[in-house]
């Protein structure tokens, strides 16, 4: 279900400041295009410290896995990363899908050492409104049809109190390899 809640902004409010308090940053300097690594000086422990704080900001669970993890869990090893630690064709094709230009510049035979530093604030933010997407219709502890967000950040039911449940960011992203290979037929 789509869900109107939580706008963009405050998604993109409340990433900002899981960022300034992992990265010690300026709040100023974080654009949406902005590089975690190369623009902002994160490194790898610094994801899941800055996925941790929208988790807790938001009521739940970001992806612990890349899409590229899932590719090659899904569809075998070499679908997404070939033998040297490069980007097949296919996983170029399928970031482009999931990503657009959100990503830059994206080549078959680039290390994959390189794609983390492409990650930005923009494709966060968008990962946090997918999973704030798969909010239920109704409410799964009393079958209320009633979210409210009284902080426009944490949304819950508004008849029996309960925190709305989300599917898993892990979830989202296999769910969305199924649907694109069954319309694709990437691998």
């Amino acid at each position: 279900m789509s869900q109107n809640i939580v706008t963009e902004e405050k998604v993109f409010e409340e990433l900002k400041k899981a960022i300034v308090e992992t990265l010690r940053v300026d709040a100023d300097s974080i654009k949406p295009e902005s590089s975690l690594i190369n623009d902002l000086g994160a490194e790898s422990l610094d994801f899941l410290d800055i996925n941790y704080r929208l988790e807790q900001a938001f009521g739940m669970k970001m992806a612990r896995h890349f899409v590229l993890e899932h590719v090659e869990e899904m569809f075998g090893e070499g679908s997404a990363i070939d033998d040297d630690g490069q980007l097949t064709e296919k996983a170029v094709e399928l970031l482009k899908i999931r990503f657009g230009d959100q990503m830059g510049p994206l080549e078959p035979g680039m290390d994959m050492d390189e794609v983390p530093a492409l990650v930005t604030a923009q494709s966060i933010s968008g990962g946090v409104m997918d999973i704030l997407a798969s909010l239920p219709e109704k409410c799964t502890h009393c079958g209320a049809q009633q979210w409210t967000s009284e902080d426009g950040i944490k949304i819950k039911c508004g008849s029996c109190g309960e925190p709305a449940v989300f599917s898993n960011g892990d979830d989202l992203i296999k769910d969305w390899l199924t649907k694109v290979q069954e319309e694709k037929k990437i691998f």
